[in-house]
C-alpha cells in the first residue's frame, strides 16, 4: 500500500501507519515521496500523533528504544517504561520507535488501556495484543488452541469454584507469556507496545509483572507508557512501577518536555520558517517545552491574544468548528479518549438533552460531522474496518472538551450512551454500561450492569475486577428497591461472591470481612447461617485464625442435622479437622476427620475426602507409610474431582512425609513428578508450585547436589525471589560462594515477611561467616536470630537446635583459635565454653519442649542435636570421637553433606586422641565426598587437618615447605607462643629487625591483616604443629 502525496494531512489509514521521513520502506512495499506506508501485517493499529507534527530531538530515547529492540532480536528480552508529563510527546516517540522497528522486520503490535474508573476493563491491552498476533501468527493460533485458559481471555467458559479460579488464573497468566513468547522470532522480534499504563485495570497489571518476571530468553520487547503527572501519591501503579524497575531487563526512559534549542526546531517545523522572536518567546514561556501545548499555540495563528492555558487554547479551536461539529466532538468526550464509532454513532442518535444530533441540526450525516472533526486534527479513526474506534488525537483535548460540558449535559450523553448500550448490547461491555449507568444516575441500571460486569470479570479470571463490580452492587443495594428481584438473587448470595473474589485476588483480610458479615446478616435463619460458616472458616484459616474457626464450626455443626448428609456438614467437619490440627488439638482434629471422611464417602464428594485425606495423613505421625498412603489417596480424590491445587497440596506434602520419615531419595523423586505436574498445568508458579521448588531445592542440597539451581527458560516472579534465594544458599555456602554472606546479608530485609525465610537464610549466614573465620558475627548473629524467631513463634521453635549447633561450631572455632595463643587465651576460653554451655541447654531444652507432631524428633533433629553436643565438646577441648562417630551415624539416613562435615570432625578428634589410623580412613572419606560435591570449604578443611596431623590423604603434601619457609614457620609457631619481635629474635639468635621481616613475609603468604589472623589462618590450612 503507498500513501498518496497528500496522506499528511489525511487521518491514518486503516491497518497501517503513515508516517514522515526519509528512510526507506521494508523490502516489498512502494514508497511516495517523502512518505512511508508500513504494511499492517508488521504494523497492527498504532495511534497517530498528529501528522503536522514533526518528529524533532529524542535522539537518546530513540536509541534506547533501537537498543532494546535489537536485544529481543538476540533473544535477549526487555521492558522500557517510557514516562511523562501529558502533553510531552510519548506517543510521537513510540510511533517513530515503532516504524523503525517494523522497518527493520520486526513485528509491532500496539494495545492501550482505557480509563473506565477503578475498575477498567479486565486484560484489555493483552487481549487487543493477542487478538492481532492470533491473527498473524500460526505459532500464536497453536499455542491458543493448546492452552484452553486462553480461552477465558477471548470471553468463553463459566467460572469455577474459588480455589480452581486461582488455579485457572496462573494457568491464564502462563498462557499468556506463552502466547507472547510464540510471537517473537530472530528474523521479527516483537514489540508489544501498551499505551497509558496509567489506566490499566489490576489484572492487566499482574498479567504485565507476570510477563516481565517469565522473560529470559525470548525475542520480545515490551514497551509501556503512562502519564507521570498522573501518578498520586497512592496510585496503584506507583508499586508496580517500583517492583518492575527492580528487575535487571526493565528500562526506563523518562521524556522531559523540549529543551529552547529542541523547541525552536519543532515550532521552524511546524511554521514553515522560524518563529519571530517575540512570538517564539511567547510559545516557550507559555508551552514551557510541551510539545502539544507548542503545537496548538502554533496553530492558533500567534495572534496577539494568545491563551495562557492549554484548556483555553483547545476551547477556541472547538469553537471555530461547525455547531453540529461541535457537538459530535462533545459526545464523544464523555466516553473519554476514544469510543467504538457504532456506539457513538447510536449514542448521537439517541442524545436529546446535550443538543440536537449532527443528523438533524444542520442536515449533515454523522460521516459528514465526523470527517471535518477528522480534517481540523480533533478526532482519528483507528480500526481494521471490523472494529474502528474513533480517537481524540490526544488525550488532553478529550479532558478538556468534557471538562466544558455542564454537569446536567455531561448527565444527558451519558444517558443517550447508555439507551444506545440498551437498544444493542453488543455495543459494549457491561462494565461500560454499568459506566454510563452510574454517570446517568440511573442506579437500577447500575445495579445490573454491574452485576453483569462482575460475572463476566469472573468468565475471564479477573477477580480484582469481580470484587470492585460486586462492591458496587452493594453499595447500591440499598438505593434500589427491588434489587433482589432485579438479580434474581438476593444480597447474601451476592455478598458470597463477592468474599471469593477477594479471596482470589488475594485480598484474604477482605475475604474475611465479607464471609463475617454475610454469616451476621443470616442469624434470622439459623440454618442458612450454619451452611454459610463453612465458607467463612475456609477464608478464617487463610488469615491463620483459628480459634475463630473452630467457634464457627462447632456453632455450624449444632445446626447442620446429621442425616441426611449434606456437602455443608461434610465442609464444616473438613474445616473443623484442619483448625483442630492447626491448634495442636490432635485428637479433637482425628476425631472430626474420621466423620467428614464417612460424609464425605456417602456424598461421593472427592474434593471434601481429598481434603480430609490430607489432613489425616499428617495427623498420622506413628506410621510414615500409612500418612503416604493417605497422601496418595488424597491426591487420587483431587485429581478425579479436577482439584489441580488440592493435588499439588498432596503431591507437596507427599515429598514432605518422605523426607522426614528420613527416605530422601524417594522425596526428591515425588518433588521432581508434583514439579513437573505443576508447570503442566500451567501452575509452576502456584503457592504449592513454588513450594515443592523450595523442597526440589533442599532435597537436592542435602542429597549433595550442589550444582546451581537450573532455571533457564524461566524467571522467578518478584515475591517468591527471597524464598527461593535462601534455600539456594544452603547449597551457596557448601559450594563457598564468594557473595553467600552478602546473599544472606540481603535477605534480611524479608525476615519480618516470613520466618522460614528469617530461619534459613540466617541459619546459612552463620555457617557462611564461620567457615570465614568471622566467628564473633557468626554467634552474635545467632543470638539475634533466636531473638527474633522466639517473639515470632515461640521460645522452643524447633529451628533453635540447628541454630544453636551452628552457633556452637563457631564459638569451637574461636576456642580453637584462643588455644593456640596459650595462657594469653586462657579467659577467652572460659568465656566461650560458658556462652557454649547455653547453647547447648537451650538446643536440648527446644528437643525436649518443643513440638514436633507426635512429640518426637524426626531424623534431621535427632542428628543436629548430637551435632550440638559434639561442638560442645570440642568447645570444651575433650572433643569426644565418639559424639562424632553418633553424629555421622545420624546424619546417614542421606544428609550426605552433613555426614561429610561430620565425619571431618570425627577425623579431627580421633587425631587428637592419637588414633592416627582410624583418623586417616576417616579423613579420606570425609575428602574425597567434598571433592565429589564440589564442597570447597570442607575439602580444604580436610586437607587442612591431613597437613596438620601429617596423614596420608590424597593430593595433600605433608611438607608446608610450599607455603612458608623453613624459618618462617619457626618464626610462626614462636608468635602463635606469643612472642614479641624482641623475643622470637633472641629464641632463633637473629635479630629483631629480621624477625620483622620474616613476620611481614608469614602475613602476605597467608593474606592475613594481624599476627594473631595469621596465627589462626595457619592453624585452619594445616601450617601449623599442633
Amino acid at each position: 500500500m503507498t500513501a498518496p502525496p497528500d496522506a499528511a494531512d489525511e487521518a491514518p489509514l486503516a491497518g497501517g501507519v503513515v508516517v514522515s521521513g526519509e528512510e526507506s520502506r521494508p523490502a516489498g512495499g512502494g514508497q511516495s515521496a517523502g512518505h512511508v506506508s508500513v504494511p499492517a501485517a508488521r504494523m497492527g493499529t498504532v495511534p497517530r500523533p498528529s501528522t503536522r507534527a514533526p518528529f524533532v530531538a529524542r535522539a537518546a530515547e530513540l536509541d534506547v528504544l533501537a537498543a532494546a529492540v535489537e536485544r529481543a532480536r538476540r533473544g535477549e528480552p526487555g521492558v522500557v517504561l517510557v514516562g511523562a508529563d501529558a502533553g510531552v510527546g510519548k506517543t510521537r516517540l513510540l510511533t517513530r520507535a515503532a516504524e523503525l522497528a517494523a522497518g527493520t522486520g520486526a513485528t509491532v503490535v500496539w494495545s492501550h488501556c482505557v480509563d473506565l474508573g477503578e475498575v477498567g476493563l479486565p486484560y484489555l491491552p493483552f487481549s487487543e495484543a493477542l487478538t492481532t498476533l492470533r491473527a498473524q501468527h500460526p505459532a500464536v493460533d497453536e499455542t491458543v488452541a493448546a492452552r484452553p485458559a486462553l480461552a477465558r481471555l477471548l470471553d468463553a467458559g463459566t467460572p469455577a469454584d474459588d480455589e480452581q479460579s486461582q488455579g485457572e488464573r496462573l494457568q491464564l497468566f502462563e498462557s499468556v507469556a506463552a502466547a507472547i513468547a510464540a510471537s517473537g522470532t530472530p528474523e521479527a522480534p516483537l514489540v508489544l507496545v501498551v499505551e497509558d499504563l496509567h489506566w490499566a485495570d489490576p489484572s492487566s497489571r499482574d498479567v504485565l509483572r507476570f510477563v516481565v518476571a517469565r522473560l529470559r530468553a525470548e525475542h520480545v520487547l515490551v514497551v509501556a507508557s503512562y502519564r507521570a503527572d498522573d501518578l498520586h501519591r497512592r496510585h496503584p501503579l506507583r508499586p508496580v512501577l517500583a517492583e518492575l524497575l527492580r528487575h535487571p531487563r526493565v528500562e526506563h526512559v523518562q521524556l522531559s518536555p523540549f529543551t529552547e534549542r529542541e523547541l525552536r526546531e519543532f515550532t521552524t517545523a511546524l511554521a514553515g520558517s522560524p518563529l519571530p522572536p517575540a512570538a517564539f518567546e511567547s510559545v516557550r514561556t507559555r508551552s514551557e517545552g510541551n510539545a502539544y501545548f507548542a503545537e496548538e499555540l502554533v496553530e492558533s495563528g500567534l495572534g496577539d491574544e494568545l491563551p495562557w492555558s492549554l484548556a483555553d487554547v483547545l476551547r477556541a479551536r472547538l469553537e471555530g468548528l461547525d455547531p453540529a461539529v461541535q457537538h459530535l466532538v462533545r459526545v464523544a468526550s464523555v466516553s473519554g479518549r476514544q469510543v467504538s464509532e457504532p456506539l457513538l454513532r447510536a449514542a448521537l442518535a439517541r442524545d436529546t438533552d446535550a443538543g440536537e444530533p449532527a443528523d438533524r441540526s444542520s442536515g449533515r450525516p454523522f460521516d459528514a460531522a465526523l470527517r471535518e472533526a477528522i480534517a481540523h486534527h480533533v478526532l482519528a479513526v483507528e480500526g481494521d474496518g471490523a472494529r474502528d474506534t474513533v480517537v481524540f488525537r490526544h488525550a488532553l483535548l478529550a479532558e478538556a472538551v468534557a471538562s466544558d460540558l455542564l454537569p446536567g449535559e455531561r448527565v444527558g450523553v451519558h444517558r443517550a450512551y447508555l439507551a444506545a448500550l440498551d437498544d444493542d448490547p453488543q455495543l459494549g461491555s457491561p462494565a461500560l454500561r454499568a459506566h454510563h449507568a452510574l454517570a446517568a444516575h440511573d442506579l437500577p441500571a447500575a445495579l445490573t450492569a454491574s452485576r453483569a460486569a462482575a460475572r463476566k470479570a469472573a468468565r475471564v479470571l479477573a477477580p480484582a475486577e469481580e470484587l470492585r463490580h460486586l462492591e458496587q452492587v452493594l453499595a447500591l443495594w440499598q438505593a434500589v428497591p427491588d434489587a433482589a428481584t432485579l438479580l434474581g438473587e438476593d444480597r447474601v448470595t451476592v455478598a458470597l461472591a463477592a468474599a471469593g473474589a477477594a479471596s482470589r485476588a488475594g485480598e484474604p483480610d477482605r475475604a474475611v470481612a465479607l464471609a463475617r458479615r454475610v454469616v451476621e446478616g443470616t442469624a434470622d435463619d439459623p440454618m442458612r447461617q450454619a451452611s454459610l460458616r463453612h465458607v467463612l472458616s475456609r477464608y478464617l484459616l487463610g488469615t491463620e485464625e483459628v480459634e475463630e474457626t473452630l467457634a464457627h464450626t462447632e456453632a455450624a455443626l449444632a445446626v447442620l442435622p446429621v442425616e441426611p448428609p449434606s456437602l455443608d456438614r461434610a465442609w464444616t467437619l473438613a474445616m473443623r479437622a484442619r483448625a483442630a490440627m492447626n491448634a495442636d488439638l490432635d485428637e479433637l482434629a482425628a476425631e472430626v476427620a474420621a466423620e467428614a471422611i464417612d460424609v464425605a464417602h456417602r456424598l461421593d464428594a472427592p474434593d471434601v475426602e481429598a481434603d480430609v485425606l490430607t489432613t489425616m495423613a499428617i495427623l498420622e505421625v506413628a506410621d510414615d507409610d500409612r500418612a503416604a498412603v493417605l497422601l496418595a489417596q488424597a491426591r487420587e480424590r483431587a485429581v478425579e474431582a479436577g482439584d489441580i491445587l488440592t493435588e499439588l497440596r498432596c503431591w507437596y506434602n507427599i515429598a514432605a512425609n518422605r523426607y522426614y520419615a528420613g527416605r530422601v531419595d524417594e522425596a526428591l523423586q515425588v518433588t521432581e513428578d508434583g514439579l513437573d505436574r505443576a508447570r503442566a498445568t500451567g501452575l509452576g508458579w502456584s503457592a504449592y508450585g513454588v513450594e515443592l521448588r523450595l523442597f526440589r531445592d533442599l532435597v537436592r542440597y542435602v542429597l549433595g547436589d550442589l550444582t546451581r539451581t537450573d532455571t533457564a527458560g524461566e524467571t522467578m516472579p518478584e515475591g517468591s525471589a527471597p524464598q527461593l534465594s535462601c534455600v539456594q544458599l544452603y547449597a551457596a555456602v557448601a559450594r563457598g560462594d564468594a557473595d553467600a554472606v552478602a546473599r544472606g546479608t540481603a535477605l534480611r530485609r524479608d525476615w519480618f515477611r516470613d520466618g522460614q525465610i528469617a530461619l534459613i537464610s540466617g541459619g546459612c549466614s552463620i555457617d557462611a561467616l564461620t567457615w570465614a573465620g568471622r566467628r564473633d558475627e557468626a554467634v552474635a548473629l545467632a543470638v539475634e536470630l533466636v531473638d527474633h524467631l522466639g517473639r515470632t513463634w515461640s521460645d522452643y521453635f524447633l529451628g533453635r537446635i540447628w541454630i544453636s549447633a551452628l552457633a556452637l561450631a563457631a564459638l569451637a572455632d574461636a576456642a580453637d583459635a584462643a588455644r593456640l595463643q596459650g595462657a594469653a587465651g586462657a579467659a577467652t576460653v572460659r568465656e566461650l565454653v560458658a556462652r557454649g554451655a547455653e547453647l547447648l541447654d537451650a538446643a536440648r531444652t527446644t528437643a525436649e519442649r518443643g513440638r514436633p507432631r507426635g512429640g518426637r524428633l524426626g531424623p534431621e533433629g535427632r542428628a543436629w542435636l548430637a551435632r550440638a553436643a559434639a561442638e560442645h565438646s570440642r568447645l570444651t577441648g575433650t572433643d569426644d570421637p565418639a559424639l562424632w562417630e553418633e553424629t555421622t551415624r545420624l546424619f546417614d539416613y542421606g544428609y550426605r553433606y552433613e555426614v561429610a562435615r561430620s565425619r571431618f570432625r570425627w577425623a579431627q578428634a580421633l587425631l587428637g586422641a592419637g588414633d592416627r589410623n582410624a583418623a586417616e580412613i576417616e579423613a579420606a572419606q570425609a575428602l574425597e565426598e567434598a571433592e565429589a560435591m564440589g564442597a570447597a570449604p570442607l575439602a580444604e578443611a580436610v586437607r587442612a587437618v591431613g597437613r596438620r596431623g601429617r596423614l596420608d590423604l590424597p593430593g595433600v603434601r605433608r611438607s608446608t615447605t610450599a607455603v612458608l619457609t623453613e624459618r618462617e614457620e619457626e618464626v610462626l609457631l614462636l608468635v602463635a607462643q606469643g612472642l614479641t619481635n624482641r623475643q622470637i629474635g633472641e629464641r632463633l639468635f637473629i635479630s629483631g629487625k629480621t624477625v620483622s621481616v620474616h613476620v611481614s613475609n608469614v602475613l602476605a603468604k597467608l593474606g592475613a591483616s594481624g599476627r594473631a589472623e595469621a596465627v589462626s589462618l595457619a592453624h585452619q590450612r594445616g601450617l601449623l604443629e599442633v
